[in-house]
């Protein structure tokens, strides 16, 4: 993805005035969260513009797009470079009683980048240089120089994953009723059942277990049970 011009750029994100008062513009921090999620609001890709696909270095994903997005702020290119999106997925685990939520990247290694293209294809110089000449950048999945757009299906499935969720993450329960699973932990250990009922507000699973040869349900935590073939 060379480019023939020779051109320098200082990287000034870390300088950049996070409360952005002083210009009566929008905070970095305002227009990173503007720009990191999509919106219904808004269009699936602004006129003029096409996402496109960034390799960037393993777990440096968010850097790089708040790196990126403030840079096009100081340098007034938001009518070349629009959002700039990390997809997650929000998981909450209930262990012990307690509530516990972690995200997880989606794409690791992909940024993923809404810009406007030369007629030509290529990117534009100043664009370029911005891109490039930050840390942990690579390039953009296409041919040198001229990156490929994403397709409508990609776009569609990558935004929706990039909803802003303002609610609580559901539980995502792994097991489905009447699964064979055997209990790794609590009192009911190395005993072995079926699932009856999912309650995944509450994390928890509920397993018929046969005790003195009858039928019981017991109430469990997700962390408590394993698929029985697991445990083979």
């Amino acid at each position: 993805m060379a480019q023939d011009q020779d051109h320098k750029t200082t990287d000034t994100a870390g300088a950049v005035d996070a409360t952005g008062a002083d210009k009566g513009r929008p905070s970095a921090l305002e227009v990173i969260a503007q720009n990191s999620y999509v919106s219904t609001a808004e269009p699936m890709t602004r006129s003029g513009m096409n996402w496109f696909v960034l390799r960037v270095a393993s777990n440096k994903e968010s850097s790089v797009r708040d790196t990126l997005l403030r840079k096009v702020q100081i340098e007034n290119m938001s009518h070349l470079v629009g959002r700039i999106l990390v997809p997650t997925e929000k998981k909450k685990t209930i262990k012990g009683g307690k509530q516990k939520v972690t995200e997880e990247k989606l794409y690791p290694g992909y940024v993923f980048v809404e810009m406007k293209l030369e007629d030509d294809g290529r990117i534009p110089q100043d664009v370029f240089f911005l891109i490039k000449e930050t840390t942990g950048v690579g390039d953009f999945v296409g041919t040198k120089g001229r990156p490929t757009p994403m397709k409508q299906h990609e776009i569609e499935k990558m935004q929706l994953a990039s909803m802003k969720v303002e609610d609580m993450p559901q539980i995502k329960l792994v097991f489905e009723k009447n699964e064979a699973v055997t209990i790794k932990e609590g009192p009911f250990a190395g005993y072995e059942g079926t699932v009856d009922e999912l309650i995944p507000e509450k994390g928890l699973v509920r397993v018929l277990v046969t005790i003195f040869g009858r039928q019981a349900p017991v109430e469990l935590e997700e962390w408590q049970i394993a698929k029985a073939d697991e445990m083979v």
